[in-house]
């Protein structure tokens, strides 16, 4: 790569124009997106279900970039990543590791959203020194309420996307409500913003080892969060269908330091309706000592 690309990309704040790099490690390639300015503790997206980089709404990436290193990448066999997509959330922790790792990376903040924040809570256990502080949202802790239905849930929504002609997404993120409505197709709106270089859909085989991951993730016998000991903020919508709000507040309550944020008239995808409000308290948060 030439110094004037280099260059190029360094001063990329905008998710839509950020170009999506590969390494690999461990013997898979990992496809990432890597931008915002290159001081301090770069912060780790963890996304959720089903999603590729594409998936991640461009304000939320962009609000966090423009104060901070911002990094999303397809985990194993996911998108454009090689390799075959493990069947538990453990082994997904330990992959997302490995790429962090291979980017020499030793101390990060993590950024979970949904199956996403089951990734993360998984690598502040078992990698305790690389993360710094986590932001955990829609997501909840292994065992917790309702998460093994997550597979009916979205296998049901997906049928409904289909009969209405709408994405599922509509369904499984936003309440029903006029509000919810609207704010469910402006999401969708800004997911297509990006035009070039997109990537690739999850594969159906991918995507049912993600759904089995997660339904033995709500199978799990609870984990004993209190030895995470880094600075936690919570944030999800306060009538969350996919992986239930109180799971939230269990998160929050039972991590040493948790801090709590809950969007009104708002479900599973409440960070991206509030997406404004979300980044600046992410940022507060972040950026506190």
């Amino acid at each position: 790569m030439s110094d004037s690309q280099e260059v190029r990309d360094i001063a990329v704040t905008s998710y839509q124009h950020a170009r999506t790099r590969s390494i690999t490690a461990g013997g898979v390639t990992f496809a990432y997106r890597d931008l915002g300015p290159r001081s301090g503790v770069p912060v780790v997206f963890l996304t959720h279900l089903a999603a590729v980089l594409d998936n991640w709404d461009p304000r939320v990436v962009d609000g966090i970039a423009a104060k901070r290193r911002v990094i999303a990448f397809d985990n194993t066999g996911v998108g454009a990543s090689t390799g075959s997509t493990p069947r538990t959330i453990q082994a997904m922790a330990k992959d997302a590791v490995t790429f962090i790792r291979a980017l020499g990376l030793e101390y990060v903040d993590l950024h979970g959203f949904s199956m996403g924040g089951f990734i993360a809570q998984v690598i502040a256990q078992t990698e305790p020194e690389l993360v710094r502080k986590m932001i955990l949202t829609g997501t909840g802790p292994a065992g917790g309420e309702g998460i093994k239905n997550v597979t009916r849930i979205s296998h049901f929504d997906t049928v409904r996307g289909l009969l209405t002609l709408q994405d599922p997404k509509q369904f499984l993120f936003f309440t029903r409500t006029a509000n919810g409505r609207q704010e469910g197709k402006e999401f969708l709106a800004r997911l297509k913003e990006r035009i070039l270089d997109r990537d690739k859909p999850i594969s159906l085989r991918s995507y049912g080892a993600q759904l089995t991951a997660v339904h033995r993730w709500g199978q799990e016998r609870p984990h004993d969060l209190s030895v995470i000991h880094q600075p936690v903020l919570v944030a999800n919508g306060e009538t969350d269908r996919m992986v239930p709000t109180q799971n939230s507040v269990e998160l929050a309550r039972r991590v040493q330091y948790g801090e709590l944020v809950l969007y009104p008239d708002a479900g599973h995808g409440g960070i991206f309706q509030f997406h404004r409000e979300f980044v600046e308290t992410a940022l507060n948060f972040l950026e506190r000592e």
